[in-house]
């Protein structure tokens, strides 16, 4: 059990994130400040200081937070879903519907300094569970000949990657489709491919 002040102070700390996550959305890192996300969150500039160093901190804090937060609602959605049509389907929506409901703070997230931002390896390891539920669940309609052999883990981190190249085409506004029938058509394509695999 967590005591009232552990309780409080995570809420806190979630607070100044959400608010971070505004300000930087709104006004970018370098003109986004410490005393506009202490007036966001309600609180007092210290108050920030006792629970962050820096802006920096700040920033690297709320990508954290909000891929973990990410990691844990693609598990769920995955492991809801029952065919591995409906597992891809979930892995690819429940990515873009994030994607898209923070789409200025992704914005500014591909835009700001290199040292700010994950690093690739980071990115992979927040990715690494996900993957691995829909790479064991193409290795278990392999297995029952749903689907003709494919290499499971390679197909996974393509299907991620190719998420990724779709949440960037969307921010950069060059995509006409709506989120719906971007899902569908991703979905519909990596499932063709693994019906009629071969080499």
């Amino acid at each position: 059990m967590k005591t009232r002040q552990q309780v409080l102070s995570e809420y806190r700390r979630t607070e100044i994130l959400n608010a971070a996550r505004m300000v930087f959305a709104r006004e970018g890192f370098e003109r986004g400040m410490i005393e506009t996300i202490a007036q966001e969150a309600g609180i007092a500039k210290g108050t920030v200081y006792l629970y962050f160093r820096s802006k920096q901190e700040i920033f690297r804090a709320v990508l954290h937070h909000d891929m973990r937060e990410l990691t844990q609602q693609t598990i769920h959605s995955i492991e809801a879903a029952s065919s591995l049509r409906e597992k891809l389907r979930s892995f690819i929506l429940v990515r873009l519907k994030n994607a898209e409901a923070r789409k200025d703070f992704f914005r500014i997230m591909d835009s700001e300094q290199r040292n700010l931002t994950m690093t690739r390896s980071q990115y992979r390891d927040f990715l690494r569970d996900p993957v691995h539920l829909i790479a064991l669940a193409i290795e278990a309609a392999v297995q029952t000949g749903e689907i003709k052999p494919v290499p499971c883990e390679k197909v996974a981190w393509m299907l991620a990657d190719s998420i990724r190249g779709v949440i960037q085409r969307r921010l950069l506004g060059t995509n006409d489709s709506t989120l719906t029938e971007d899902a569908d058509f991703l979905t519909a394509f990596f499932w063709a491919s693994l019906k009629n695999f071969s080499i």
